[in-house]
């Protein structure tokens, strides 16, 4: 009997050694990998394409177990992504010794506080935070550690592989992963209730480009800031948008205010001489003047002040309309806008949008800075018309220039992408989901339409197959503004300026660029030009005989270099590298240079003096409507001066977040710190000399 107990306990031995020999290898020396579903709510399998087995494209990449939905560029590259992580709690109540469950946490993870986590470990709360945004291995570790007492929560963590690709654009998310900047705030709702990738309009290798031809210009002419925009003229896509100083859109916490401002669309700076243009487009479309009436050039003084153009211009006393253009003669564009009169010159700005917040799906876009209309006097309408005195966001002025060329229609800047032919009709409701109401139908009985975009005469008519690449024509739509024929004479003189004005600089062989450049004083923190700092801007469109893309480049504060000869204004600096960016881009958005060049620009002529028409009297000597230095209207002007006051407040509060950088006051953002009072009163500093105006304009020499 005892031999057989002795063999069943002998037995009985050794069965529970090899199963404890078991249990030691299978949790200490070699532990078994966990089986997919323990991990499963954490690190969700990702969806793959049959015809993409290597996850290479990003189109439908949907992560079911992730919260927020992915945003990709319009090519599927991947901007911002949701990586799923947990979160480690503890209920105090039920720990058993907070030191020990420290320090072995600790060993996990190695940025822990073991004093403060023990501190709050042996508290009464029964909810306490040990770590945040810890990936999966790192849960699964602890989680073998078997403390009673410690827990997970999934959670997960936004990341931008890009960086710095797009950073104001993308904004970021807070740490419980509600949008707090950007299209990441815009969108928040529709990020969060589907799952569907949200597709912008931007094209990453465009944003690149831009961004590398901009922090080059940035850096050559010593800016301290900048911002450039490529825009479809045709469906108001961004293509592109850049703002400098950016920053690594990862690290937005760590951002300085300077680095998140996004000059595009938040910051306010005089247009200078590209809001010519729009004097141009409404005296044609208003039919108060034409391509061949001649303006003054003479200076004209406003009571002590005096608009001239620069000592070094050398102007013919009269000038055509194209001359003016591709001049950029502020005398002259003032005479137009007298002709045009203050309450059209106010219809017309009001239905381009200049008078409202830019309809963009990003929550910092800012309002312009613009008069109070019932002080709109004499000086306003004049200053206006050769772009001072207001203050517009860089988007506007792109999206007026676009409606410019594009046959006249306003078309409503988006950073959504198209819908692909082949995309459903639930598709395109989810890329504009929960996007807040568009900006109101612009006063002045503006129809809302869509127009054909008429060519030139001759081969650029054809359909330049060569040049677009025989994408199928898309018809822009929105408000049209202005008639076909108008659109047609303002891409000529756009172009003009590119061929034989002052924008020569921003030329680029086959592309028919065409644009105008625009050179502002910058106005300092306390009212007053800063002479010698200038807001340099380039606003183009090419190709000019089949307009697809806008292209802006602003530079704040250049300085001149040996190669600028002394010159800061924007025909040296922002206009080339505009056609930088147009000879890098256009490859890449299909367009290729044209072979029948001047067959192109013969279709796209124009003459700097077009002949009047029989039977025509044309605007000029002596037959002036707008003539200031008409007797009655200098009364009523001077009168109009001493009534107001200066009223600076409004424009100081655009520059307010600046104020904790005292030594760059006077070289800020750019903000608007306007140069008039509230009644359109000039009220700037003065050349010592003569006391004429100190308003600067572009200058190719």
């Amino acid at each position: 009997m005892r031999v057989r107990l002795l063999s069943v306990a002998g037995g009985f031995g050794v069965l529970f050694g090899a199963v404890g020999l078991k249990l030691t290898l299978a949790t200490v020396l070699h532990p078994m990998a966990p089986a997919p579903r323990q991990i499963a709510p954490q690190v969700p399998r990702l969806p793959t394409n049959p015809a993409d087995p290597k996850g290479l494209m990003a189109d439908d990449l949907s992560l079911s177990h992730v919260r927020r939905a992915t945003v990709t560029d319009r090519n599927g590259q991947i901007l911002a992504i949701s990586l799923p992580m947990a979160a480690v709690f503890a209920n105090p109540l039920e720990l058993m010794d907070p030191k020990d469950a420290a320090q072995k946490l600790k060993a996990i993870l190695p940025t822990l506080d073991v004093d403060d986590v023990v501190r709050r470990l042996s508290g009464k709360k029964q909810f306490v935070y040990i770590a945040r945004e810890i990936p999966p291995e790192k849960e699964l570790a602890i989680n073998d550690l078997g403390i009673p007492g410690i827990y997970f929560e999934p959670g997960e963590k936004r990341r931008y592989p890009l960086g710095r690709t797009a950073a104001q654009i993308m904004g970021a998310v807070d740490v419980d992963d509600h949008g707090v900047a950007g299209v990441e705030r815009y969108f928040d709702h529709r990020l969060t209730s589907d799952s569907k990738p949200l597709r912008l309009s931007l094209d990453v290798r465009v944003q690149a480009v831009v961004r590398d031809e901009l922090a080059a210009a940035k850096t050559e002419f010593q800016a301290i800031g900048a911002c450039a925009i490529v825009m479809d003229v045709r469906t108001g896509e961004v293509v592109a948008m850049v703002s400098l100083p950016d920053y690594d859109a990862n690290l937005f916490n760590h951002a300085t205010d300077d680095q998140r401002f996004n000059r595009a669309v938040t910051g306010m700076y005089e247009p200078g001489s590209t809001f010519k243009l729009q004097t141009a487009a409404m005296a044609l479309q208003d039919n108060v003047a034409h391509v061949w009436d001649r303006f003054s050039t003479i200076p004209i003084h406003v009571g002590r002040y005096t608009i001239s153009d620069m000592k070094t211009d050398h102007f013919a006393p009269w000038l055509s309309m194209p001359e003016v253009m591709a001049y950029s003669s502020n005398p002259a564009a003032a005479h137009i806008a007298l002709d045009v009169g203050a309450k059209r010159q106010q219809d017309w700005l009001r239905a381009m949008g200049f008078f409202a917040r830019v309809p963009i799906e990003l929550p910092e876009a800012g309002h312009p800075i613009i008069p109070s209309v019932a002080r709109w006097g004499q000086s306003t309408v004049m200053t206006v018309g050769f772009g001072h005195g207001v203050a517009e966001p860089p988007l506007a002025i792109v999206r007026g220039t676009a409606a410019a060329a594009n046959g006249g229609v306003l078309v409503k800047p988006t950073l959504i992408a198209r819908p692909e032919p082949a995309e459903t009709q639930d598709d395109r409701q989810a890329s504009t989901l929960f996007s807040p109401a568009g900006a109101a139908t612009p006063a002045g009985g503006y129809q809302d339409v869509s127009a054909h975009l008429p060519l030139s005469d001759g081969p650029a008519s054809r359909d330049n197959s060569d040049v677009v690449g025989g994408e199928a024509e898309i018809v822009p739509e929105g408000p049209k503004l202005l008639s076909d024929a108008n659109s047609l004479l303002l891409r000529k003189m756009l172009r003009l300026v590119v061929t034989k004005g002052i924008g020569k600089s921003a030329e680029v062989p086959g592309y028919f660029v065409g644009g105008k450049t625009g050179t502002a004083e910058k106005v300092g923190a306390r009212g007053g030009y800063l002479k010698h700092v200038n807001i340099s801007a380039f606003t183009g469109i090419f190709p000019m005989n089949t307009p697809r893309y806008a292209v802006y480049v602003m530079l704040d504060s250049p300085m001149a270099t040996k190669a600028t000869h002394g010159w800061t204004t924007a025909a040296w600096n922002a206009a080339p590298t505009v056609a930088k960016i147009v000879a890098r881009i256009g490859p890449m958005l299909s367009l290729f240079p044209a072979a029948d060049t001047a067959a192109i620009d013969a279709a796209l002529d124009i003459p700097m003096q077009p002949a009047t028409p029989s039977g025509a009297r044309e605007l000029g000597p002596g037959n002036d409507p707008g003539d200031p230095h008409d007797e009655a209207r200098s009364r009523q002007h001077v009168a109009t001066r001493h009534d107001a006051k200066p009223d600076l407040e409004r424009l100081r509060q655009t520059i307010s977040w600046r104020d904790a950088h005292p030594a760059r006051r006077d070289a800020s953002d750019g903000s608007l710190k306007t140069s008039r009072d509230a009644s359109g009163s000039l009220k700037t500093s003065r050349d010592a000399s003569d006391g004429s105006l100190k308003t600067s304009r572009d200058a190719s020499r």
